[in-house]
């Protein structure tokens, strides 16, 4: 009796092990989005579009401490300031991007960083593009990031017109231009 469990219990357990529905994450990898509701996704990344699907650019999120890095790169836009909002749905479809949805606002803000009442958690500053078409932004987001990459996902809109920080809903920052899906990597 002893010969068969000491040759039955390894079995049991390695099949116990192989069994599991929830892959587990090594070092480095994205936690699936759908893991807990809680899970935050180690990455996430986005490539932007405009209208007729030409690439505009790249867009990363990474962890920074108690929120999330936001690194923004784009390409051929026209030169000046454009207003750039995380949204709360991840579809970009065109050629308006309205399927993006509102901005990205879980405690229920007002629009604009300069918004007394306080910001949608989207909100952020304006981007400026350059003569040869291209800018950078790189900006931390604060406080829960958990619902960022719900089960809608999220997206980052750019606009055509700088945001004016305080109008709501949109900072009167004109039609959306440019649109990624933030996809956890």
């Amino acid at each position: 009796m002893r010969t068969s469990t000491a040759l039955i219990l390894p079995l049991v357990l390695a099949a116990t092990a192989c069994g599991s529905n929830t892959p587990e994450a090594a070092a480095g990898d994205a936690v699936p989005i759908d893991a807990a509701p809680s899970a935050t996704p180690t990455r996430a990344v986005a490539t932007l579009r405009t209208a007729d699907g030409t690439n505009a650019g790249t867009v990363t999120l990474l962890p920074a401490g108690e929120g999330m890095r936001l690194a923004v790169q784009v390409k051929g836009l026209s030169a000046g300031e454009h207003g750039i909002h995380i949204h709360t749905t991840g579809k970009c479809e065109g050629p308006r991007f309205e399927s993006a949805g509102a901005h990205w606002n879980p405690a229920g803000k007002q629009h604009g960083l300069e918004n007394p009442e306080g910001s949608h958690a989207g909100d952020l500053a304006n981007l400026t593009v350059g003569a040869d078409g291209s800018g950078i932004v790189n900006t931390t987001l604060t406080g829960s990031t958990a619902d960022l990459l719900d089960a809608d996902g999220a997206a980052l809109v750019i606009h055509a017109k700088p945001d004016d920080q305080k109008t709501d809903p949109s900072g009167d920052s004109g039609d959306r231009i440019a649109c990624g899906v933030l996809e956890a990597s």
